[in-house]
């Protein structure tokens, strides 16, 4: 079960690049479990993921030297969902279909991958504790990151370009 969690399905096992992976797969959870429940669902299911996820993670790691095996992708999909909660709350808060706020998504993936990828600041921080919660949370704070730049280039397409 933790290894279904933590491999999120699988993804993290394809190759290369399985974070690039998980982080795609994540996408289509997001597209279904905002179509269940709009944003409060969404907001919900990524602070279970990133629990369980946490969770997982010890249990996957656990009397292993690598404390962050590339196959573990739980992270990622916890922070690319997170990078995503302006695109959901957008379309919740003005009843347009999620997928019609495609700008948005890519932003957030490039974004969240750019962040995950390159480990500015308080993103490396959290990726140099070597434990399973720093697992966690070096995803999260990049998608937190990512999702202030999906913020940011919202307004500027509204208020600007628009």
């Amino acid at each position: 079960m933790t290894r279904i969690i933590a491999t999120f399905f699988g993804s993290g096992l394809l190759k290369p690049a399985p974070g690039t992976w998980g982080s795609l797969a994540a996408l289509p959870a997001l597209y279904l479990l905002h179509q269940i429940g709009s944003f409060p669902l969404v907001a919900v299911a990524t602070v279970a993921v990133f629990f369980v996820g946490w969770w997982a993670t010890i249990r996957e790691t656990a009397g292993k030297e690598d404390q962050d095996p590339s196959e573990i992708v739980i992270d990622e999909v916890a922070g690319m969902w997170l990078a995503l909660w302006p695109v959901s709350f957008g379309a919740s808060y003005v009843g347009a279909d999620i997928l019609s706020l495609y700008p948005g998504w890519i932003v957030a993936f490039l974004g969240f991958r750019l962040f995950d990828i390159t480990k500015p600041g308080p993103v490396g921080w959290a990726d140099r504790k070597h434990t399973p919660l720093g697992v966690m949370l070096d995803d999260v704070i990049a998608g937190l990151l990512a999702a202030i730049v999906v913020i940011v280039f919202g307004v500027i397409f509204h208020v600007f370009l628009m």
